[in-house]
């Protein structure tokens, strides 16, 4: 498992943000005919299908046996921009459609997909996804029904009703605030991001439910250069939203964050290693327990009897300050939706509380395989893969204490201020981050910038040697990767402190 947080070039951005589909490219001479293309027209983009040839797909799917069959139906429209050194360098309009034909049986999974929704391709994926997972006594499908799902993304301003130009203009303002922040910063590059997906999903026990996703994502990668070190830095913003985020968030704000970060790491020096107690700062900070604990508490891998938190519900596994959620619900963030990618409600999962153990994230499959409740942590990055147990929005729950009281009293240590790359094995636990700003503490004060700081551990070692947990709780967005997929999440946490964590640096 790894959450991206690195430098991301313009050829990776496009790759990780185009799930699939047809894309436009554009050179720079033909962008403004290329933005021209308008999602106004388009009324609706939830997939729709004769709800009889849903119901005939998904006892077809179920002849050869099986407990559960499923129809995902997917539609998705895309825009990404690049602005490096002043200049747009690409752009790309993506058109996605497709739709995945599912069969559980057991233990076993059956699945094909098909890039054109038709009866035939429906049909023919039926067929494909239970000969994979034939061999059991088949299930009596339930006909479909509309069924209503809670919804939790509010749209202000649709992204089809937003000129293009705006979206030129909102680059076109980061860019000048970034350059405009210091002379030192040297460059700025942009990369913008925006997509709406409707999703269409039924079932054999009679689901039918469907939905429209709007998702911005806005990156400014910023960078300065001194005397001796040159610095990258970064700051990304991305809700379930329409265009109103720029409205409650500048691009201004976000290019001087990013500015910020690159000047004040001009001074750093290498950092020490060893053991040391660490403080980390609000908001971002969160991926380390996303990374570290969180992969660990899916339940895919507790199914299969792996991973440092099997056979643990119910025990004592961490501080009895420290609290965990995974919480779908919450308004408008990145790692929200209505319901997962299996139709399943969202809603907060309480999975460590006050230290004890008490619920791992599920899907269909593996709640069933463990017998427990469905936890809709169900998500697949488009139609063409399985879902899987993923996070949505996990984070240590605030706690009672001042963030410079954590600060004030740690008299030796380092300061986290962001976190990089990261990677964790969830059989182990064991983790390792890369620290992108952080600082010496001395005496209770933070002092120096320093460089090259990695984190090191085990999931047990942080969650039992945390103690001490602000009241300041923040999220940063991001992209989860897992199982060949990517996901959009957020993580967040208060100020925390973690006591004797092993610190990697350049300067033994």
């Amino acid at each position: 498992m790894s959450w991206m947080d690195e430098f991301i070039p313009r050829r990776k951005f496009l790759e990780l943000s185009f799930k699939g589909g047809i894309a436009l490219a554009a050179t720079p001479a033909l962008l403004s005919q290329l933005l021209s293309c308008r999602g106004k027209e388009i009324a609706s983009l939830k997939p729709t299908v004769d709800p009889q040839l849903l119901n005939q797909t998904i006892r077809l799917a179920l002849e050869k046996g099986g407990d559960f069959s499923e129809v995902y139906l997917e539609n998705r429209i895309s825009r990404q921009i690049v602005m490096e050194e002043s200049k747009f360098k690409s752009a790309v309009f993506g058109i996605s459609q497709g739709a995945g034909v599912r069969v559980i049986a057991g233990n076993k999974t059956g699945y094909a997909y098909t890039e054109e929704i038709n009866e035939t391709n429906l049909k023919r994926a039926a067929e494909i996804a239970a000969t994979i997972a034939r061999g059991t006594s088949p299930a009596t499908p339930v006909d479909i029904s509309e069924t209503s799902r809670k919804s939790f993304i509010t749209v202000k301003i649709p992204l089809q009703e937003v000129a293009d130009e705006k979206r030129i203009e909102i680059m076109k303002r980061a860019n000048q605030a970034g350059l405009d922040y210091d002379p030192r910063i040297k460059m700025v590059s942009i990369s913008y991001y925006d997509e709406i997906r409707g999703r269409t999903i039924a079932n054999s026990e009679g689901l039918l439910v469907s939905d429209e996703l709007p998702l911005l994502f806005f990156i400014v990668q910023t960078l300065a250069v001194g005397d001796k070190n040159r610095h990258m830095g970064r700051e990304r913003l991305s809700r379930h939203s329409g265009f109103e985020m720029f409205d409650e968030v500048s691009p201004e704000e976000v290019a001087r964050r990013a500015a910020r970060e690159s000047i004040a790491m001009l001074e750093a020096e290498d950092c020490p290693a060893g053991k040391m107690d660490v403080v980390i700062q609000n908001g971002w900070g969160g991926v380390l327990v996303h990374e570290a604990v969180g992969h660990p508490l899916e339940a895919d891998n507790i199914a299969k009897k792996i991973g440092a938190f099997t056979g643990k519900l119910g025990q004592k596994v961490a501080a009895d300050i420290f609290t965990m959620v995974d919480d779908g619900t919450l308004p408008n963030r990145r790692g929200t939706t209505n319901f997962d990618d299996e139709g399943t409600q969202m809603k907060r999962n309480v999975l460590i509380r006050n230290g004890v153990l008490e619920k791992y994230m599920s899907d269909i499959l593996s709640a069933k395989q463990l017998k427990m409740e469905r936890t809709g942590n169900g998500r697949r990055q488009s139609f063409r893969h399985l879902p899987i147990p993923r996070m949505t929005n996990t984070f240590i729950d605030k706690g009672q204490d001042k963030p410079e009281d954590i600060l004030a009293s740690t008299k030796k240590g380092l300061y986290v201020q962001s976190l990089s790359g990261g990677s964790v094995n969830p059989i182990t636990g064991i983790f390792n981050f890369t620290c992108r700003e952080a600082y010496l503490i001395e005496n209770g004060r933070k002092t120096k910038p320093v460089k090259g700081a990695t984190l090191i551990g085990s999931c047990m070692e942080i969650i039992q040697n945390t103690d001490a947990i602000g009241d300041d709780l923040d999220f940063g967005p991001g992209i989860c990767g897992k199982g060949g997929q990517s996901a959009e999440v957020s993580a967040g946490q208060p100020t925390v402190r973690i006591r004797g964590i092993n610190v990697g640096g350049t300067r033994a």
